[in-house]
């Protein structure tokens, strides 16, 4: 397997934890007894949180120098996330209730971070590829 088929395949693979890491924060915020989860729960969710935490430093690492494609998405992913803090506002005013923030805010704060941190490395390595990894540096 050559080195661009190994950096996409983690970031793949970096991505699917992620999203996957994603189900500990919602089941959390929509239990009302966090007790009534299971045992192994918060173990899990710490695991599955140092994998993702892990993953996302590699991708970094891996990807190299930030792609100018990469970036100019990467904006556009930013523009549209900022809706997400309105929809979150919408959230809170119309299931504040019903969603026990305590127990989930933080691990959707520190997700959210991660993955919009990350973007950039993450759409270089998914872009990645053996021929023209120098073109980024004579395009900016």
């Amino acid at each position: 397997m050559e080195k661009s088929s190994r950096v996409r395949w983690f970031a793949v693979t970096a991505a699917i934890l992620f999203l996957l890491s994603w189900i500990f924060p919602v089941a959390a915020g929509l239990a009302k007894d966090a007790t009534a989860l299971p045992g192994w729960w918060g173990v899990a969710d710490v695991a599955l949180a140092f994998v993702v935490a892990t993953g996302a430093l590699g991708v970094p690492i891996l990807a190299g120098e930030v792609q100018r494609q990469a970036r100019k998405s990467a904006y556009s992913a930013y523009r549209i996330a900022l809706h997400g803090l309105m929809a979150v506002g919408v959230l809170v005013m119309l299931a504040g209730d019903r969603i026990v923030w305590r127990q989930c805010a933080t691990g959707f704060l520190w997700r959210s971070w991660l993955g919009l941190y990350i973007l950039p490395w993450w759409l270089t390595a998914l872009r990645r590829d053996p021929l023209d990894h120098n073109l980024s540096r004579s395009a900016d």
